[in-house]
């Protein structure tokens, strides 16, 4: 499953394309919605793949417990047609991963368990 983690280095090391694509992330951002309810990002990352199972089972009892928290608020302001007063709202510096480096760290440590089972031992004949 590709991440947008790969795009985002390309872009960070070239301070051209920063000017270019800050606004314009902080803009989508915006109108994606999800920070009026109070969400984060990774908060809508759906949940059934296994990597993501893995990961959201590491994740620190407060943190997880925050993301329940933020999931059921948005959840019964949907229900409610309302968002939160502004105030309240996520705020793109807020906005930090928080499930992205497990992922990454799980997608690591399968594919070393991929390649130390796929390894092949053979005996030197002398």
């Amino acid at each position: 499953m590709p991440r947008y983690n790969a795009l985002t280095k390309f872009i960070i090391k070239r301070p051209s394309l920063v000017k270019i694509f800050a606004p314009l992330s902080i803009w989508y951002a915006k109108k994606m919605g999800y920070q009026q309810l109070g969400l984060k990002m990774e908060d809508l990352l759906p949940e059934e793949d296994e990597i993501t199972q893995l990961a959201l089972a590491r994740l620190p009892p407060k943190e997880a417990y925050d993301r329940v928290f933020r999931l059921r608020r948005a959840f019964q302001l949907s229900l409610q047609h309302q968002i939160l007063p502004e105030e309240e709202w996520t705020k793109f510096e807020d906005d930090n991963p928080y499930l992205s480096p497990l992922i990454e760290e799980i997608e690591e440590e399968m594919k070393e368990r991929e390649d130390l089972e796929s390894m092949a031992i053979r005996k030197n004949k002398k």
